[in-house]
C-alpha cells in the first residue's frame, strides 16, 4: 500500500474549486476514493429526518468530501507539496518547500 500525503489530523489549504485558499484540518481520509473532508470546507445542507439522536429533525450543514489532489498540506503557515525520505530506517513524510520532516 503507498504511503498517503496526507493524513488525518494535518492542517491543509484548498487550492481550487469553491472554497479556494481555505485552510481546515482533515477529518477524514478515504483511500478507496482519493477523497478528504476538511473541518469548515465543501460545507453541504442535508435535510434529516427526526429521529433518537436529531429529535426535531430539519436542515444540517456537514462538509462534503474534496478530492486530495485538491488540497495541499500546510507546514510552518506555508503550502507546501509532499516528498519522502527514510529516517532510521522509516519512511517520513517531508516538506518540500522547507525540507523538513513532517512525521516525528
Amino acid at each position: 500500500m503507498a504511503t498517503s500525503k496526507i493524513k488525518k489530523g494535518d492542517t491543509v489549504r484548498v487550492i481550487a474549486g469553491k472554497d479556494k485558499d481555505k485552510e481546515g484540518k482533515v477529518m477524514v481520509v478515504n483511500h478507496k476514493t482519493g477523497t478528504v473532508i476538511v473541518e469548515g470546507v465543501n460545507m453541504l445542507t442535508k435535510h434529516t429526518k427526526p429521529s433518537a439522536a436529531n429529535q426535531n429533525g430539519g436542515i444540517i450543514n456537514v462538509e462534503g468530501p474534496i478530492n486530495a489532489s485538491n488540497v495541499m498540506l500546510v507546514v510552518n503557515g506555508q503550502a507546501t507539496r509532499v516528498g519522502f525520505k527514510v529516517e532510521d530506517g522509516k519512511k517520513v513524510r517531508v516538506a518540500k518547500k522547507t525540507g523538513e520532516v513532517i512525521d516525528k
